[in-house]
């Protein structure tokens, strides 16, 4: 038995991983999903750990997939299972013609990231006591909504407090009529949880919603890293076993 990274390979090759991200022409973006890459790359050394994108930008998942050396192990960086994770991606592995591919599950919701959002949250100013509200961007899959809602009461049972949900871009309410709500109803304070993995123009709407606090994307949080390193690991370990 050898060990690469943290996985008992039994002799066999350890996988390579491919990361995929969404894509975004921001910068900022781009920055994020490359520093996760380069995160996961120090957490598994001695291993092919690549990104691609599966909207966008390239290089898109099956070049991608189909340059590494095998088996692959492809880990969908988004924080719900959304089109996206169940259908795009899925469909690019197949194009390639392999066999040897694992898909694992999305980044959330998960407890890890349970705990980065209230990093996210505190270092931001949150308050106890302050009305919270959970941003996410939004989508038109009911268990991707699913997803975001199962995140807000990770969330609430982390802070002890009622969290609400909204939307950015996709699905009511908005985050915007949430926060004007709050304040009708009296609270005094009202901060946003970030339930985005990136910097971009979701998070930068958030400004204008009147918020008292509004947190920092996930980013590059060690718990998104360590959930990225945790799925990569599970899928090898299964593989090998």
């Amino acid at each position: 038995m050898r060990v690469v990274g943290r996985i008992a390979t039994h002799g066999c090759a350890a996988p390579s991983v491919v990361v995929v991200a969404h894509g975004t022409r921001d910068p900022a973006g781009v920055a994020v999903a490359g520093q996760l890459t380069d995160a996961l790359r120090a957490r598994l050394p001695g291993r092919s750990v690549q990104l691609a994108f599966v909207d966008v930008l390239g290089p898109v998942v099956r070049d991608v997939v189909a340059s590494v050396p095998g088996p692959v192990t492809v880990v969908p960086a988004f924080l719900t299972r959304g089109y996206h994770v169940r259908t795009d991606v899925p469909r690019e592995v197949a194009a390639t013609g392999r066999s040897d591919v694992t898909v694992t599950a999305a980044l959330g919701p998960h407890p890890l990231l349970r705990g980065a959002m209230a990093d996210r949250l505190r270092a931001a100013g949150w308050r106890p006591g302050d009305a919270v509200v959970l941003a996410a961007a939004g989508s038109s899959d009911e268990r991707a909504v699913a997803d975001v809602r199962a995140a807000a009461v990770q969330l609430s049972g982390e802070l002890g407090c009622r969290v609400r949900v909204g939307f950015v871009a996709t699905g009511t309410p908005s985050v915007t009529a949430l926060v004007r709500g709050l304040r009708a109803a009296g609270a005094p304070r009202v901060a946003v949880a970030s339930w985005l993995l990136a910097p971009g123009l979701f998070h930068r709407r958030l400004a204008g919603t009147g918020a008292d606090v509004v947190a920092a994307p996930l980013s590059t949080h060690p718990g998104v890293i360590d959930r990225l390193a945790s799925l990569a690991d599970v899928a090898a370990v299964r593989r090998s076993a």
